[in-house]
C-alpha cells in the first residue's frame, strides 16, 4: 500500500539493465599485461638488432581496459586509438627503433611519444618475437599456400645453455691426492656446476676422468689450475651449444601436400592476403604452369631470411632488386606483396589468441586505419 502523497513513478526497462546486468570486463594492471604478453612471446626470441617490449610507460598506476592493435603505428592510428580511448598500443612494428635525442612536436614519430604519454597509452612491441614463435606471423603466412608441412628456416635456439654453463671441461689423471687436491680447488670456483668423476683405464693404467661444466669466466680460472698441475695438455674443451627450440625461428620452408601451379598459388595468396594484386618475378626456365612444390617464405623483408634456400618459390613482403635477380636466376620464383600486406592480416587471429590467453579480461580492438602506405595508382 502506497503513503498518502506518494506517487508511482515508471521507469523504462532498458534503465533497469544498465545497473548492472550487462556483461562487462575487469580492468589488467599495465605490469600484469606486459608480463602476460610476455609469456605469449618471449622477447627472448626477437632478433639482437631489434627493439622490442613496452616502449612508452604511463606514470603508475596504469590500468589497462581496452589493447588496441596495429601492425604500424602512425598518427593516423594513434588519433584512432585515442578516440577508441585505448589504455595500451601493441604495435607489431616498434614505433620507436633509432634512439630518440629528444621528445618533441617537430618529428612524428616524437609525437607519437608525446600523444601517448599526454592520453595515458602504453606502447607495447613484440615485432621478431612474434615472426619467431609457432603461432605466430610466419605461420600465419603459410596458410596462403594451401595444405603444407614447414619448419623454420632458421630455428632459435633456448635463451640458456644446457647444465648451467657455456662450456664442457673433461681431463684425467692418476687418482692420487694430487688430484683430490686439485678437485677441492676446482669445487671452490664460482661458475662450475655438474662435476663428476668416474674411473677409466688410460693405456693401460688405472686413472679417474672428470668431467664438468662451467661458464665462461670460470673456464679461465679451471684452465689456469689445470696448467699449474700439468694436467691442461690432458684437457679436452666442448663449447657446449645451446639447444634449438621445437617449430621456433624465423621464416618458414613449406613443403605443400601436392604439387599447384604457380598461377593457382598466386590466386591462393591474394585470397588470403586479400589484396588485387602482387608482384611478381618468374624464375629462370618457369611458367605460371610450373608446379610449386616446396616454398619459402618471410613476412615482412625476407631477403637476409631467404637467400641461398633451395625452393620453388620465395613468398614475402620485400626483397632487394638484387636479391630477387639472384633467386630468378636459380630457377626460383619471388612473389612479393608489400612489407606489411604480408604481417597485418595476422591482428585478427592475435586478437583471438590473446583473448583467449587474457581470459577475456579487457577489451581487444584491431586498427580500422591500419594500412600498408603503398597502393597501386
Amino acid at each position: 500500500m502506497l503513503l498518502p502523497g506518494t506517487q508511482l513513478v515508471r521507469r523504462p526497462l532498458r534503465c533497469i539493465r544498465a545497473l548492472g546486468h550487462l556483461p562487462s570486463r575487469s580492468l589488467m594492471n599495465l605490469g600484469e599485461l606486459v608480463s602476460a604478453l610476455n609469456d605469449f612471446a618471449s622477447l627472448s626470441l626477437a632478433e639482437s638488432w631489434d627493439n622490442v617490449g613496452l616502449l612508452v610507460e604511463p606514470s603508475p598506476p596504469h590500468t589497462v581496459n581496452t589493447l588496441f592493435l596495429t601492425n604500424d603505428l602512425t598518427e593516423e592510428v594513434m588519433e584512432e586509438a585515442v578516440q577508441k580511448k585505448a589504455d595500451l598500443i601493441l604495435s607489431y612494428h616498434p614505433p620507436i627503433f633509432t634512439p630518440l635525442k629528444r621528445v618533441t612536436w617537430k618529428t612524428w614519430k616524437e609525437r607519437l611519444v608525446v600523444r601517448a604519454l599526454e592520453h595515458r597509452i602504453g606502447i607495447y612491441s613484440p615485432h621478431t618475437a612474434y615472426d619467431a614463435i609457432p603461432h605466430g606471423v610466419n605461420n600465419w603466412l603459410t596458410k596462403g599456400l594451401g595444405a603444407c608441412t614447414f619448419i623454420p628456416l632458421h630455428p632459435s635456439t633456448a635463451p640458456s645453455y644446457p647444465a648451467e654453463g657455456t662450456h664442457r671441461v673433461e681431463f684425467c689423471a692418476d687418482n692420487t691426492e694430487h688430484l683430490d687436491a686439485v678437485l677441492s680447488k676446482i669445487k671452490g670456483i664460482q661458475g662450475i656446476s655438474c662435476l663428476t668423476t668416474l674411473p677409466a683405464r688410460v693405456e693401460g693404467e688405472e686413472q679417474t676422468r672428470v668431467t664438468l661444466s662451467c661458464s665462461q669466466k670460470a673456464l679461465l680460472e679451471v684452465v689456469a689450475l689445470l696448467s699449474q698441475n700439468s694436467l691442461y695438455h690432458k684437457t679436452e674443451i666442448l663449447l657446449l651449444q645451446k639447444p634449438l627450440l621445437p617449430h621456433t625461428g624465423m621464416g618458414r620452408l613449406c613443403t605443400l601436400s601436392e604439387p599447384v601451379s604457380l598461377s593457382d598459388i598466386i590466386k591462393r595468396i591474394k585470397s588470403h592476403l586479400k589484396l588485387p594484386h602482387i608482384r611478381l618475378a618468374v624464375g629462370m626456365g618457369k611458367t605460371l604452369e610450373s608446379p610449386v612444390k616446396k616454398a619459402a617464405l618471410c613476412a615482412g623483408s625476407g631477403s637476409s631470411v631467404l637467400k641461398g634456400m633451395e625452393a620453388d618459390l620465395y613468398l614475402t613482403g620485400e626483397m632487394s632488386h638484387h636479391d630477387v635477380l639472384d633467386a630468378v636466376a636459380n630457377g626460383i620464383s619471388v612473389i612479393l606483396c608489400e612489407h606489411s600486406n604480408t604481417e597485418r592480416g595476422f591482428l585478427s587471429e592475435l586478437r583471438d589468441m590473446l583473448a583467449v590467453h587474457l581470459q577475456n579480461k579487457i577489451n581487444i580492438v584491431v586498427s580500422e586505419k591500419d594500412r600498408d602506405p603503398f597502393q597501386v595508382a
